[in-house]
C-alpha cells in the first residue's frame, strides 16, 4: 500500500487568514497584480454564505534546511494553489488593498443587502441606498458591534422586521466560520509528483508549472532578497509591454525603486519595441540555463530550497549560492545592452515583427546562446552569425518543441563543454544536410497553417532578402510585414470553392503571397489564367489593372522573388496541385539561399 504523501485538514476561514496574516502560511503572489474581477469577489462571498464550497487550497511546506551555525530551520509553509481566493477574502473582508493589472492599489469594496441577503460590487447608487451595507468590513472589523450595527440600520430602515435584520447579519458573520479544506502536501516530494497532484484536485484543471513553484519558492525567500527578485521579474515582463505603467509602479512601490534591479530596468520607460515580450516563465529560463548550465527548472527548486544533489540534504550555503546565481542571471536578461543587442540580431535575420516569432523555446534559447557567446567572448559578428543560424534552425526543425527542457539541457551542457561556434556548428551540419532543404522541407510545408514555422520563415526570408511585394514595384514585404500587408490567394479562394476544394486544400501556405490590399481587392477571385494573361498584356502595353509594373522582366523577377513558377504566364491551363508542389520547393529553396547568407 502507497504511503500518503499529503494530509487534508478542514480550517475556519478566520484561522487561515489569521494564518496567512502573521506569515505562516506565504502567498507568493501577495506583490503581484490580483487578476480576479470584483464581481469574482463577490461571487466568492456568495458561495461561503449560503454554505457552497469554495475548493482546496494546497500548501505546500518548504524542506527543512541546514543552517551555517548546523541548527535547523524549518519552512514555512507556501500556498501554491489559493491565492486568488485568500487574497479576494482579506481584500473583501478585512479591507486589504490589492494591486490591479495596471499596478495601481485599489480596494475592493462587496456590499450585503440584509433584506434579499445578497451580494454586490459596490457602487455610487448602492452608497445612496440605505438598505445596503455598503462595505461588509465595516461588520468584520475588530472594534464592530453587531448590535450597534443592526440598531444603526434599523434606524434608517424603521419599516423592515429587526430580527430578520439581525439574523442576516449574523450569517454574514459566520463567512469566516466556514471550513474550507487544506492539503499539505510533504516537503520531500518531487515538483512533478506536486504538479500531478494540483491537476487531479483541481476543479478547473488548471496546470500549475514548474515556473509557478519557481516564482512562489522565490517569493517568500525574504532572507536572500526572493520577495525583491520576483518583483523584478514580473515588473520587467509587464513594462516590456506597457511601457506606459513605469511612473505608476515607480509611485507604488518607492522601496523597490531603490533597488539594482529597478535601475537596471529603467531604459524600459522610453521603449516601444514589442519584438520579444517575455514572460516570467521566458526570464526564469533563460536567466538559469544560462547561469547555472541547466536546462530543468525543477533542478531550480530544488537549488533555491538548498538541495545538495550529492548529499541529498538542504544547506543555507547552497540557498545563499543560487540565489546569487539567479540573481545574476536576471540582470544580464534584462540588461540594456544585452537586451536590445539580441532582438537587434533576431531583427537583422528577416524577424522583423513578433507575428513572426512564436516558438517562446526557440527565442528562449538563442538569448541564452548570446549570453554564452559573450561569456566565451566570441567576437560581435559571430555572434550575430551563430545566433542567426541557430534561432533559424530551431524553428525550421522544432528542436525545442518536443521535450525543450531536456534538450535545453543537453545543449547548453554541450556549449560549455565544446564552446558556443563548434556545438553550434556541428548540430547544425546534422539537422540541417542537403537533402533537408530538397526533400524534407517541401513535404512538411503541406500545411495550411499561416503560424506554421515553414510559413513564418519563409516571410523571414523574404525580409532579409529584400524581396518585393507580389506585383510590386517599389513596396517590399518588409514594408508590407511592418505595416499589415495581405496575404493574398494566388488562385482566389473563391475560384477555388467553385471547385470544390476544402478550406485546408485552398488555404495551402503555398497558395499565399504578401501583397498590397488594392493588388489583393484588384485580383479578387478572377481565375489565374485570367489574370496573369491580363498582367502580359500589362507589359505589352495594355491597361493596368495590377500595380504598376510594366516591363515583362521585372514582372519575371518579381514572380521569381515570389517564388511563383514561370509557366503561370503560360497560354494553357495550370494544374493547382501542381503549382502547389512547385512551389514548395522553390519556397524551400528561397529559405536555403537566405539561410546560407545568414
Amino acid at each position: 500500500m502507497a504511503t500518503q504523501r499529503y494530509s487534508v485538514t478542514p480550517h475556519p476561514v478566520e484561522t487561515l487568514l489569521t494564518w496567512v496574516k502573521s506569515g505562516e502560511i506565504a502567498i507568493p503572489e501577495i506583490q503581484r497584480p490580483f487578476v480576479w474581477s470584483p464581481k469574482q469577489v463577490r461571487d466568492l462571498l456568495d458561495s461561503l454564505y449560503n454554505g457552497f464550497p469554495i475548493g482546496y487550497l494546497i500548501a505546500w511546506r518548504n524542506p527543512t534546511v541546514k543552517l551555517k551555525d548546523g541548527s535547523i530551520s524549518a519552512g514555512k509553509r507556501i500556498l501554491i494553489d489559493g491565492q486568488q481566493r485568500v487574497t479576494a477574502l482579506m481584500a473583501s473582508l478585512l479591507g486589504n488593498e490589492v494591486m490591479n493589472k495596471d499596478y495601481k492599489t485599489v480596494n475592493i469594496k462587496i456590499a450585503f443587502h440584509p433584506i434579499k441577503e445578497i451580494f454586490e460590487v459596490s457602487n455610487p447608487a448602492i452608497a445612496k441606498d440605505s438598505t445596503w451595507i455598503e462595505d461588509i468590513t465595516s461588520i468584520f472589523t475588530q472594534d464592530a458591534n453587531l448590535f450597534g450595527l443592526v440598531d444603526k440600520y434599523k434606524d434608517s430602515n424603521p419599516s423592515i422586521d429587526h430580527k430578520v435584520i439581525e439574523s442576516n447579519f449574523q450569517k454574514v458573520l459566520k463567512i469566516v466560520h466556514n471550513q474550507v479544506g487544506l492539503i499539505e502536501l510533504a516537503e520531500d516530494l518531487d515538483i512533478e509528483v506536486i504538479t500531478e497532484i494540483f491537476i487531479r484536485v483541481n476543479s478547473k484543471g488548471t496546470v500549475l508549472s514548474q515556473a509557478d513553484f519557481v516564482m512562489s519558492k522565490i517569493a517568500v525567500n525574504e532572507i536572500y532578497g526572493g520577495n525583491e527578485l520576483r518583483r523584478a521579474i514580473d515588473y520587467f515582463c509587464h513594462l516590456s509591454n506597457a511601457p506606459e505603467n513605469f511612473m505608476t509602479i515607480a509611485k507604488q512601490d518607492t522601496n523597490f525603486t531603490q533597488s539594482t534591479f529597478w535601475e537596471k530596468m529603467k531604459w524600459l520607460k522610453n521603449t516601444n519595441d514589442h519584438l520579444y515580450i517575455p514572460t516570467y516563465t521566458d526570464m526564469l529560463r533563460v536567466a538559469f540555463t544560462s547561469e547555472f548550465n541547466r536546462g530543468r527548472l525543477d533542478e531550480l527548486v530544488a537549488l533555491i530550497s538548498g538541495r545538495n544533489f550529492d548529499t541529498k540534504e538542504y544547506e543555507e550555503a547552497i540557498i545563499d549560492s543560487s540565489f546569487t546565481y539567479l540573481k545574476r542571471g536576471i540582470i544580464n536578461f534584462i540588461d540594456q545592452t544585452n537586451f536590445e543587442r539580441f532582438t537587434m540580431i533576431i531583427r537583422s535575420c528577416g524577424f522583423i515583427t513578433s507575428s513572426l516569432i512564436r516558438s517562446h523555446n526557440a527565442i528562449n534559447f538563442a538569448y541564452i546562446l548570446y549570453l554564452s557567446s559573450r561569456r566565451q567572448e566570441l567576437p560581435p559578428h559571430e555572434i550575430e552569425r551563430v545566433v542567426c543560424r541557430w534561432y533559424a534552425m530551431s524553428v525550421l526543425t522544432g528542436r525545442y518543441s518536443g521535450s525543450p527542457e531536456t534538450i535545453f539541457d543537453t545543449d547548453i551542457r554541450q556549449i560549455n563543454k565544446q564552446g558556443v561556434t563548434s556545438y553550434a556548428k556541428l548540430v547544425i551540419e546534422n539537422e540541417l544536410p542537403s537533402t533537408f532543404w530538397t526533400g524534407l522541407l517541401p513535404q512538411q510545408m503541406t500545411t495550411s497553417s499561416v503560424i506554421s514555422p515553414f510559413f513564418l520563415v519563409y516571410q523571414a526570408a523574404q525580409s532579409y532578402l529584400g524581396d518585393k511585394g507580389f506585383l510590386s514595384t517599389d513596396i517590399t514585404v518588409r514594408d508590407l510585414l511592418l505595416n499589415r500587408g495581405d496575404r493574398h490567394h494566388i488562385f482566389p479562394r473563391k475560384y477555388l470553392q467553385k471547385k470544390g476544394l476544402s478550406r485546408g486544400q485552398y488555404n495551402q501556405i503555398a497558395n499565399y503571397v504578401i501583397a498590397q490590399n488594392e493588388i489583393n481587392i484588384a485580383i479578387s477571385d478572377k481565375p489565374p489564367g485570367k489574370y496573369f494573361g491580363e498582367l502580359l498584356d500589362q507589359c505589352d502595353g495594355g491597361a493596368k489593372r495590377y500595380g504598376g509594373i510594366t516591363d515583362i522582366n521585372i514582372l519575371l523577377n518579381n514572380l521569381r522573388a515570389n517564388c511563383i513558377p514561370d509557366e503561370m504566364l503560360l497560354d494553357t491551363p495550370y494544374s493547382y496541385d501542381h503549382f502547389l508542389d512547385k512551389r514548395r520547393h522553390l519556397m524551400a529553396e528561397k529559405i536555403k539561399d537566405w539561410f546560407h547568407k545568414l
